[in-house]
C-alpha cells in the first residue's frame, strides 16, 4: 500500500514528463517511458495515475486521428507542477530532463509515425504509412509491393525516415 505522499510525488513525476515533452503523449508512450525504459515509476502505479490526473483536471484527453487517445498537461496541471515540483527528487528531475532532451524526437516519431502491412489476394503486399498530427493525419501513403520482405523493410524503416520523406514530398510539391 502506498502512502499519500508517494502518490502525490508520482503524479508530479508524470506531470513533469508531460511538461518536459512539450507535446501530447499516448498512454503507451508514457507508460514505456516512465516504467519500462526508465524506472521512475512502477507500471501499475503509473497506469492508475492517468485516470486520476484526468479527474483532477491536471491532464486532458485530446482528439487523435489514431485509435490511441493522446493526453496533454492542462494549465492547472502546470500550475500544480510549478508549485510542487520541488517534491520530485532532484536526481529524478535531472534524469527525466536528460532522457527527454536526448530522446524526445524518437518518442514523437514512435507516436506519430504509424505503419502496417498485409498480404493481398494476388500475393503482393500493401503497406500503409501515416504521420499523425493531433487532429488529423498529416500524411498517408499506401504502397503495393511485390513481397513480404519489401513490406517488412518499409515497415521497419518508416519510423526513422518519415520526417525526411515528408519534408522531401512537401518541398517537391510546393516548389
Amino acid at each position: 500500500m502506498q502512502i499519500q505522499g508517494e502518490t502525490s510525488v508520482n503524479k508530479l513525476i508524470v506531470l513533469f514528463v508531460f511538461d518536459k515533452m512539450e507535446t501530447a503523449l499516448s498512454e503507451r508512450i508514457l507508460l514505456e517511458t516512465c516504467t519500462t525504459v526508465n524506472s521512475w515509476l512502477n507500471y501499475m502505479d503509473c497506469k492508475e495515475l492517468l485516470p486520476r490526473l484526468l479527474d483532477d483536471g491536471f491532464i486532458c484527453r485530446i482528439p487523435s486521428p489514431d485509435e490511441e487517445p493522446l493526453y496533454v498537461i492542462t494549465g492547472d496541471g502546470r500550475e500544480s507542477l510549478n508549485n510542487f515540483y520541488i517534491k520530485i527528487p532532484k536526481s529524478i528531475r535531472d534524469e527525466i530532463s536528460s532522457y527527454i532532451k536526448n530522446n524526445s524526437g524518437t518518442l514523437r516519431n514512435r507516436q506519430e509515425c504509424k505503419a502496417d502491412y498485409y498480404q493481398n489476394v494476388d500475393g503482393t503486399y500493401t503497406v500503409f504509412l501515416k504521420i499523425l498530427a493531433p487532429v488529423q493525419p498529416m500524411l498517408e501513403l499506401k504502397f503495393v509491393v511485390p513481397d513480404k520482405k519489401t513490406a517488412q523493410n518499409i515497415y521497419k524503416n518508416w519510423e526513422c525516415k518519415a520526417s525526411d520523406l515528408y519534408s522531401a514530398i512537401y518541398e517537391t510539391l510546393v516548389d
